[in-house]
């Protein structure tokens, strides 16, 4: 088994960092650095042309889209691990849940994240694709961002009521959400309004693999 994942310091390829520790999977990790401009030097376009981390591949095949590589490893990897579910029901929740947080929550907290300052945190880092000079400062832009996130956190809060974790006990969905949710915090988004998210967040704090990530 050959698995490569390639990625750069405070990037989405975090998410799949702590997927794979999760899982325990041994890879080879290659670091790249957006601002030098690796993501879009031709061997790395090979890769993805979309000239974006996180990247993996496997046995040859390479693969890209951070829900897509979560979703990936979980089914390879992370079912005899009892962190993704079998086919069915339970399958499609975690599924929708991951697919969400790329397509809706990720979405609003990169119009916020486009419309900071270089260089503050959470912000998107020059040379990256979401990176939008124009769009800096632009408080009618961050403001309806923070509108939108407000009204996806609604949503998760809601996801998340009367439950420990998304689908009940702890699985990657919860990696994946809580990596995105963490990149918001980065940014200031106020989620006080939302006991069950901020509840939801101390509890995958706790996991040995976040707490190792965030002190090193």
């Amino acid at each position: 088994m050959s698995l490569t994942f390639y990625f750069a310091p405070m990037s989405t390829a975090s998410i799949t960092e702590a997927v794979l520790a999760e899982l325990g999977t041994p890879c080879e990790r290659v670091q790249l650095s957006i601002e030098a401009g690796d993501t879009r030097k031709p061997e790395f376009l090979k890769i993805n042309p979309n000239g974006r981390v996180p990247a993996i591949v496997h046995d040859g095949t390479s693969i890209w889209e951070s829900s897509a590589i979560t979703m990936y490893l979980g089914e390879t990897f992370g079912i005899d691990a009892g962190l993704y579910p079998a086919l069915g029901p339970k399958r499609g929740e975690a599924m929708k849940w991951i697919a969400w947080s790329n397509v809706s929550l990720a979405e609003a907290g990169s119009r916020l994240s486009s419309s900071l300052p270089a260089g503050s945190p959470g912000g998107a880092q020059p040379n990256a694709k979401e990176w939008d000079p124009a769009g800096q400062g632009n408080a009618g832009m961050a403001e309806k961002a923070r509108r939108d996130l407000a009204g996806c956190l609604g949503v998760l809060d809601g996801g998340l009521a009367g439950k420990s974790f998304l689908l009940g006990e702890y699985s990657l969905a919860d990696t994946h959400l809580c990596g995105i949710v963490g990149w918001l915090g980065m940014m200031h988004v106020d989620m006080q309004p939302f006991a069950n998210v901020t509840g939801w967040m101390q509890r995958c704090g706790q996991r040995p693999v976040f707490a190792r990530m965030m002190a090193g």
